[in-house]
């Protein structure tokens, strides 16, 4: 009988378990990245309910400001992670519109929000380019890390700022993935909008903004941009 034997398998050098890992890990990421497709797949809905860094709902809160009987509206809301937490502050008296493109998606708000006895949300398939309401519907209009997925960012600020009543705002929070708009580029096409910037929190990658239509007329606009001058232009203001 032949006796096999082997000889001992050398231990892998660190250095090369590092470079495998981060090979690994550079995979993974950019099959993140590539598969990260917009709209938000509903499939990956569970990571619609993460909180993220910088746009927590006491953040959102602070820069939204949302009031007792207020009509708003919310503009890509996943699966009701926003929704079900500013439309009890609206109280019976308000309300909150949702707008998503994926039926799916406004199904589960709707769901989630009959569990928990919230009956002030009205959901609307349709395209965030296209806003079917009509001019000064809304008290304030807001998109947190929705604004980045749909084509046209550029059309859905317009559309937004038509249907804001005087001295209304819109609120946008992005968070820093594939279709993360930076916050350069959200103040040029407010601008362009004809929205004026009256606060922001957060860095660039993760930050929330709000805007005001630029009216004249509309209350408080001077006085808001004076006392949040300094703010505006703060690229890490918390």
């Amino acid at each position: 009988m032949h006796r096999i034997t082997t000889a001992p398998i050398a231990p892998i050098p660190a250095r090369t378990r590092w470079a495998i890992a981060a090979g690994a890990g550079a995979a993974l990421a950019a099959a993140w990245w590539l598969g990260d497709t917009a709209p938000y797949p509903y499939a990956q809905r569970g990571l619609l309910d993460v909180p993220l860094p910088f746009l927590t709902a006491g953040r959102v809160d602070a820069v939204l400001r949302p009031r007792p009987g207020e009509r708003m509206l919310e503009i890509g809301p996943g699966t009701g992670l926003q929704s079900l937490h500013v439309a009890p502050q609206l109280g019976p008296e308000g309300r909150l519109d949702v707008l998503d493109i994926q039926q799916e998606m406004l199904g589960h708000v709707m769901c989630r929000a009959e569990r928990d006895g919230v009956a002030t949300i009205r959901p609307t398939r349709s395209d965030a380019r296209e806003l079917p309401y009509p001019d000064g519907t809304f008290d304030a209009v807001y998109a947190v890390t929705a604004l980045g997925e749909i084509p046209e960012p550029d059309r859905v600020l317009h559309e937004a700022a038509r249907v804001l009543a005087p001295g209304g705002r819109l609120v946008i929070g992005e968070f820093f993935d594939r279709h993360w708009i930076p916050f350069g580029r959200l103040h040029r096409l407010a601008d362009a909008a004809g929205l004026h910037l009256s606060e922001r929190r957060g860095p660039s990658p993760a930050y929330l903004a709000r805007f005001r239509p630029c009216r004249a007329d509309a209350p408080g606009n001077q006085s808001e941009r004076l006392a949040h001058s300094d703010r505006d232009t703060n690229d890490g203001q918390a």
